[in-house]
This record gives C-alpha cells, sequence and structure tokens, in this order.
C-alpha cells in the first residue's frame, strides 16, 4: 500500500490524526475561549477525528476484501494449473508404462 510519493497510507493518515491532536492542543492552550466553547471545541475535534478514523478503517477494510480475494483467485488459478499438469504427468507416464511393459 504504498502511494507513488513514498509514503504509505497508513502513515499518511497517522500523521494526519497527530497534527490535528497537536494543533487542538496548541489551539485550546491560546485561545481565549470559556470553558463550554473549549469543550465544544474538543467534542466537534473528536468528532470529526472519530469520523475520518472510521472511514478510514472502512476503506482499509475493503482493500483488504479486495486483496484477500485477488489472493484466492490467483490460488485457485495455480492449483487448476498444477492439477491439469500432475494429471498430464499421470497420462505420460501411463502411456509410457504401456509402450515398456515389464
Amino acid at each position: 500500500m504504498r502511494e507513488d510519493n513514498g509514503f504509505s497510507v497508513s502513515s499518511v493518515f497517522l500523521a494526519f490524526i497527530l497534527g490535528g491532536i497537536v494543533g487542538a492542543g496548541i489551539t485550546l492552550l491560546v485561545a481565549p475561549r470559556s470553558g463550554k466553547e473549549t469543550r465544544e471545541k474538543i467534542k466537534g475535534l473528536a468528532d470529526d477525528i472519530k469520523e475520518k478514523a472510521v472511514d478510514y478503517s472502512e476503506q482499509m477494510k475493503d482493500k483488504f476484501k479486495s486483496t484477500v480475494e485477488h489472493g484466492k483467485e490467483f490460488f485457485e488459478e495455480k492449483k487448476s494449473l498444477l492439477s491439469t499438469a500432475v494429471e498430464a504427468g499421470k497420462e505420460a507416464y501411463e502411456k509410457e508404462k504401456e509402450k515398456h511393459p515389464h
């Protein structure tokens, strides 16, 4: 899951979350607000972060499911090829055995 710029999606998301928390902390320290206003701001920020985290986890779940499905398809394809090769080997063995009976 690497992006073209070399950063993984999870590292970008983690940086976003940490940046949001640090920014919110600095804002709370320097902003002249009442306790009620500050709590409302914190709640709004927490709700935004929660929503983004849920969206991110859904995206990761979808990507995981897609990867698993792709893996299953790949496995089934290779299993079929291997089975075909084994059957061809058995047939070739039987033909050779018929040519040279002991």
